[in-house]
């Protein structure tokens, strides 16, 4: 059960503010994660800040058990000490399951709650994960006095997961978004993969034998469509944002920029940076193309009122082509807006 649809909307704690009625679109096209134990990488945070959308403090994977403690209050730390801007601040707490998970969430909200955009959430199976800290979240926004709610953002990276993702997707007003982790999924499946994102050359198609001896083509194939693209069809259902994770090989730009574009085309609004080098991959890839912004642009204007159809340069233009094009622009817009640059390359 979940609750009324006349109840969706009311605070689950005295005093918590109400919940948002739609998700705000910020421009997240990557979540940078650090590692607020990492004395190098944490003071480079407030630098690295002003580089992306989205400043990520990881406490879950990736920190040592014996450094928990000192990711935290190396987050608080840096939460207090630094003015963000328009850089969203959100941090990856540990597994509910995990012995952090609770001081985590007690201690953020009560130090620097009022700072922080977004909670993470790893590892989320069911809808009774999202309830738990939904009401967790109100007790104490409601304890600190905090004046806007902390949006929730859950990683689907298990079958149950996967199986319950659109009820995942509806379970809260706060629902930011949902992002894939390809790595736990993989292991959760018994998928034979050990690699972080990305594709296989073991999963591939060949062509139909020409002949005895002649060569066959192979095609490698994605082993994470189907899920990805499950995930963006919840995630849009229930007006909340998709997101492609991490791709863990660091050298390989090149497939880091096809893994994200492919997320992108798709539906994705972003995906994780997990070292500097992928900024500018999804800074490129996650912003629409110049020329295909000016191409719907055009379309836009030429529709006018948008019913009926239209030739242009020989393409068929109809309503259906208008809603494709009015995506492109309301996303190069609001990605504009505080961005000098692609506002020029729009033309907006």
């Amino acid at each position: 059960m979940i609750r009324s649809p006349k109840d969706f909307f009311r605070p689950l704690a005295l005093g918590a503010p109400e919940p948002l009625r739609e998700v705000p679109f910020r421009p997240s096209r990557m979540i940078h994660f650090f590692d607020p134990s990492n004395e190098k990488m944490a003071a480079k945070a407030p630098s690295i800040a002003a580089k992306v959308d989205v400043l990520l403090g990881n406490l879950e994977d990736a920190v040592a058990a014996d450094k928990k403690v000192a990711a935290r209050e190396g987050f608080i730390a840096i939460a207090e000490a630094n003015d963000f801007g328009t850089t969203q601040l959100w941090t990856r707490v540990n597994s509910l399951d995990s012995p952090w998970f609770l001081d985590d969430v007690q201690q953020i909200l009560a130090k620097v709650g009022d700072k922080l955009d977004v909670l993470m959430v790893p590892k989320v199976e069911g809808p009774w994960d999202i309830h738990y800290v939904d009401r967790l979240l109100a007790q104490l926004e409601a304890k600190h006095g905090l004046k806007k709610p902390i949006l929730v953002h859950a990683i689907l990276e298990t079958a149950l997961g996967v199986a319950n993702v659109e009820a995942i997707c509806g379970a809260s007003p706060r629902m930011q978004g949902l992002s894939l982790g390809p790595a736990d999924l993989a292991a959760s499946r018994r998928m034979k993969t050990t690699r972080v994102g990305g594709g296989h050359p073991g999963y591939l198609v060949r062509e139909d034998p020409a002949g005895d001896d002649a060569p066959r083509a192979t095609y490698q194939q994605d082993l994470w469509h189907y899920t990805l693209a499950r995930m963006i069809d919840a995630c849009n259902a229930h007006g909340i944002l998709p997101y492609y994770g991490p791709f863990g090989d660091i050298r390989d730009t090149l497939a880091c920029e096809d893994q994200f574009r492919n997320a992108f085309l798709l539906g994705c609004v972003g995906a994780w940076s997990l070292h500097p080098v992928q900024i500018d991959i999804a800074r490129k890839v996650f912003s629409p193309p110049v020329d295909e912004v000016k191409w719907a642009k055009r379309v836009i204007d030429e529709m006018g009122d948008g019913t009926g159809a239209v030739m242009i340069d020989g393409k068929m233009q109809d309503d259906a082509t208008v809603k494709q094009c009015k995506v492109m622009v309301e996303l190069a817009t609001a990605l504009a807006e505080n961005d000098d640059e692609l506002k020029a390359a729009y033309g907006l």
